[in-house]
């Protein structure tokens, strides 16, 4: 597939390395060298310097031959108009992330549609998204619906107090009609796809296909109880965080701390019914003077990783149960979860997330790049004579570095075990390391 991408940010670098690996044909434009330098040190990737909004620099990139045409840059005008610009010219796809929600409305969308932009993405608002439900499953780490929430996929830590360490898959995984199943397991920075005789340790993080109707039950797994949010403390107005303190303020006490005093009565004005802060986050004195220790969760979503890190870290020891830091920096990532920070969340990967499925041959319905795992959880349609469909799930020699965790028929939900048989258009939930991804798709083809 060819694929242009206009914008060598972080966003946009870190997309070109992601598609890299999958011999995908990989173009990059940007106006800063310096930005385009890093992205052109990858093997087969093309850079161009230019501005993404003009015709030259797209027809020297080639999108007459594109088969997606995805516009990333830092500004919501460049990506629009490069993505409008990119269809004329021929390229087949075209996307472009935007920082407005209004632009999401139906009719809105329409018209977007109508000019040749065929998805919009607002990082912001999805990643505002995974925090509200993260904060109505609060011992989980991340949490996401498959099959219009039929299908469930629950990452959690196993504490100490767990009654899963020192047992073996096959011991824990009950009778054939069970409602969950555990898919991988993420230890000391690696991800395993688990057979029977794998044994669970403490601190492992692990990740769990189950029924909406089943979470509560498989939860109790991880040691940890699930607790009610009353009092919820931001730290940050970004907006991330604006989006989740307008979403929660009617139902919850909400407090955000911002350091900008400009900015923190600016706030004041958008969200009424939260308690806005001037303060500096990293004041420990301060946040303990604000309530700190009194709160049920903690969010922080300033726009550095350090600060969020550290904010976090500070909050979980003055005993805050559920902490929610995002880090932008890739590299940070482990090191904040072996911190003990609860959930980490990245625009990269949310990004990542929506864009990926684009570049997939098969007919893939959601995909969701994994924050704590270099794995990726995908939900396939089986087509008609698909070769996932001739055989039970134990005999189709599925590749190693995946598995399947379920399968939607209509209104019937199968957690897959052995002796499954996947017919035609089901909706099918598989977890996968990134080498399996291309060889997965083609069982389902």
């Amino acid at each position: 597939m060819k694929i242009v991408i206009a914008g060598a940010g972080e966003v946009g670098t870190h997309l070109a390395k992601m598609l890299s690996g999958n011999l995908h044909d990989i173009t990059v434009i940007d106006v800063d060298p310096h930005l385009l330098e890093d992205v052109g040190g990858m093997a087969d990737i093309i850079t161009i310097e230019g501005d993404a909004t003009t015709f030259a620099a797209l027809k020297k990139a080639s999108v007459r031959k594109a088969d997606l045409f995805i516009a990333v840059a830092h500004e919501e005008n460049i990506n629009i108009i490069s993505a409008i610009l990119a269809k004329q010219l021929g390229a087949r796809k075209c996307i472009a992330r935007i920082d407005n929600n209004e632009y999401l409305e139906p009719n809105n969308k329409e018209m977007f549609l109508g000019m040749g932009i065929d998805y919009l993405f607002y990082p912001e608002k999805i990643a505002a998204r995974e925090v509200i439900n993260l904060l109505g499953h609060t011992s989980t780490s991340e949490y996401v619906d498959f099959s219009g929430g039929r299908l469930v996929l629950v990452v959690y830590r196993l504490d100490a107090s767990s009654p899963l360490i020192g047992r073996s898959l096959i011991e824990t995984s009950g009778s054939s009609d069970m409602q969950y199943r555990t898919v991988a397991i993420a230890r000391d920075g690696r991800t395993i796809i688990p057979r029977g005789t794998d044994e669970f340790m403490e601190g492992d993080n692990i990740y769990v296909i189950t029924t909406r109707e089943s979470v509560k039950e498989v939860m109790e797994f991880s040691g940890r109880k699930n607790i009610d949010i009353r009092n919820l403390m931001i730290l940050g107005g970004s907006r991330i965080g604006i989006r989740i303190a307008k979403e929660l303020q009617e139902e919850i006490n909400v407090k955000m701390v911002e350091y900008n005093e400009e900015k923190a009565y600016q706030l004041a004005e958008i969200l009424d019914d939260t308690l806005i802060i001037n303060e500096d986050g990293r004041n420990i004195e301060a946040m303990m003077e604000e309530g700190l220790s009194s709160m049920d969760a903690f969010v922080a979503v300033t726009g550095r990783s350090e600060t969020n890190i550290l904010t976090a870290m500070l909050a979980k020891r003055m005993g805050v149960k559920k902490v929610i830091a995002e880090v932008e920096n890739l590299t940070y990532i482990n090191l904040a979860e072996s911190m003990g920070i609860d959930t980490i969340i990245n625009k990269k990967l949310i990004t990542a997330s929506n864009i990926f499925r684009f570049t997939m041959t098969t007919d893939v319905q959601a995909i969701k790049v994994l924050t704590g795992s270099d794995a990726e959880v995908l939900e396939f349609i089986a087509k008609p004579n698909s070769h996932v469909t001739r055989l039970p799930i134990k005999d189709l020699d599925f590749p190693d570095d995946a598995i399947i965790g379920g399968v939607v028929r209509g209104d019937r939900v199968y957690i897959a075990v052995g002796d499954t048989q996947v017919n035609a258009y089901d909706r099918v939930v598989v977890f996968a390391l990134p080498r399996a991804i291309g060889k997965v798709g083609k069982f389902f083809n």
